[in-house]
């Protein structure tokens, strides 16, 4: 894939926590890799809750992310089919007709956990996104 953009999805069921973790870091490394006119982040839930976590944006606000103004959306399937790349972080139920790669990144849900086991997820997520965008910049090179 040389032209045109590479659309990423980070789902969730309700959309509060690991997808919202995993957003704030894929925006974070698209603008560090001068990717902001080449990879669409779409987030979402099947279920979306209310609001975000008060213990995951406490975590994101540890490392420098403010999620005070995010709001859980939900997430159609026409949006993840028109995506390159989906992750599902360990709650899919997906059945997408497209070619989406689609990766179960299974990681605990963070409602209700203690803040060390929301910093382990946290660094996982962190981790993760890292290796999805080397992985886009090495595609978007061919």
């Amino acid at each position: 894939m040389t032209d045109g953009e590479t659309r990423v999805a980070f789902v969730c069921v309700q959309n509060a926590g690991r997808s919202q973790m995993a957003t704030a870091y894929a925006e974070r490394e698209r603008e560090a890799r001068d990717l902001t006119d080449e990879v669409v982040i779409h987030s979402g839930g099947t279920h979306p809750a209310d609001a975000v976590h008060d213990s995951v944006r406490e975590a994101m606000d540890e490392v420098g992310f403010d999620l005070s103004d995010r709001e859980p959306q939900h997430v159609a399937d026409e949006t993840l089919e028109s995506c390159e790349y989906v992750a599902t972080m360990g709650c899919s139920t997906l059945d997408l007709e497209a070619e989406t790669d689609v990766r179960d990144w299974d990681l605990p849900d963070p409602h209700g956990a203690d803040l060390e086991t929301i910093h382990e997820i946290r660094e996982e997520i962190r981790t993760r996104v890292e290796s999805l965008f080397d992985e886009i910049e090495a595609t978007r090179g061919e």
